[in-house]
């Protein structure tokens, strides 16, 4: 009974201090739109010491953020951190990320360390801490590709369609921005907006290229940077892309069918050992923990943690196939 007690103790914890986080996070922003408003519906005169104080406030509140943030956007892992947070749609800075990403890894350990017990597991249990925002923003980047892919063909017959019957690329992107769902039409809002603040066509497809890593994608844009330069019936061109773009999906989609059980399968084997662990623990502490206290348990978790993952590599292997 005291373990539960503990446990709900430690995740109100870790609910409070991610809702002071987004708390803040989201004051901050909505601080920053209302003065973005306001800069446009109040009236011309305003009083000088109201500027003062509002300025005071701004850079009181975000100049150490803004500044660390901009420090770390020009070193090299920064900015490959914000091209993934881009690309995975999660409107986070650098900075928030790495402020949440140390609270995964404190709560995760202070988790770990009141069920289990065992300092050695609470530190294995904040490494697991460390990577949690890494999978999310991996797995919520692989789902928006997904999506983005599946929409991109039925987006080029709209392109195509738009070329037809007289309307100019940008004309017909913008199309697509307002006639289709997310997250194509987002991308082509982006683009539509970066070409309309002064950026060439060629830069703003390079930046949507940027944001969502697709080989379709690019098949699609050299395409049309090829017709701007050269010239070319650039609707017949990009109506046999979405063609092949098209069977390309009919096709994953048919691979995916077929090696969904043994995709399934792999998940199962390779959690499945970690779950009976986490359950004999559980069940009986004093047992279990001679794997992690003895020279012998140990070497036996290492090649058990290294076979599972040894395995469960080569399963995604087998049934990754690429069209």
């Amino acid at each position: 009974m005291n373990s539960f007690v503990l446990v709900g103790v430690g995740l109100f914890g870790l609910v409070a201090i991610g809702s002071l986080v987004a708390g803040f996070i989201l004051t901050r922003r909505e601080t920053n739109l209302a003065d973005r408003l306001e800069s446009v519906t109040t009236p011309e005169v305003v009083k000088v010491t109201d500027k003062k104080k509002k300025k005071d406030k701004e850079r009181s509140l975000s100049s150490f953020t803004e500044g660390l943030d901009k420090a770390l956007s020009k070193r090299g892992v920064g900015t490959k951190l914000s091209d993934r947070l881009a690309q995975a749609n999660v409107r986070l800075t650098v900075t928030e990320y790495l402020v949440i990403n140390a609270l995964s890894v404190i709560g995760t350990y202070f988790v770990g360390y009141l069920v289990l017990g065992s300092l050695v597991l609470a530190i294995f249990a904040g490494i697991l801490g460390y990577f949690l925002p890494r999978f999310y923003i991996g797995f919520a980047k692989r789902q928006r590709l997904s999506k983005f892919n599946d929409q991109l063909g039925d987006t080029i017959n709209l392109l195509v369609n738009g070329l037809r019957s007289g309307y100019s690329m940008l004309q017909a992107m913008e199309t697509v921005a307002k006639e289709l769902p997310a997250p194509i039409s987002e991308e082509f809002a982006r683009v539509v907006q970066e070409v309309g603040l002064g950026l060439t066509s060629e830069q703003a497809l390079n930046n949507m290229l940027r944001r969502i890593q697709s080989d379709d994608l690019d098949l699609m844009i050299t395409a049309i940077n090829v017709q701007h330069e050269v010239g070319g019936n650039l609707a017949e061109i990009l109506d046999i892309i979405s063609y092949t773009i098209r069977e390309r999906v009919r096709i994953q989609g048919e691979i995916r069918a077929l090696t969904a059980q043994g995709m399934l399968g792999g998940y199962i084997i390779s959690f499945l050992p970690i779950a009976l662990t986490l359950i004999m623990f559980l069940m009986n502490r004093e047992y279990m923990m001679r794997m992690f206290t003895t020279p012998c348990g140990l070497i036996m978790v290492s090649v058990c943690l290294v076979g599972i993952v040894i395995g469960f590599l080569a399963i995604q292997k087998i049934v990754r196939i690429e069209v």
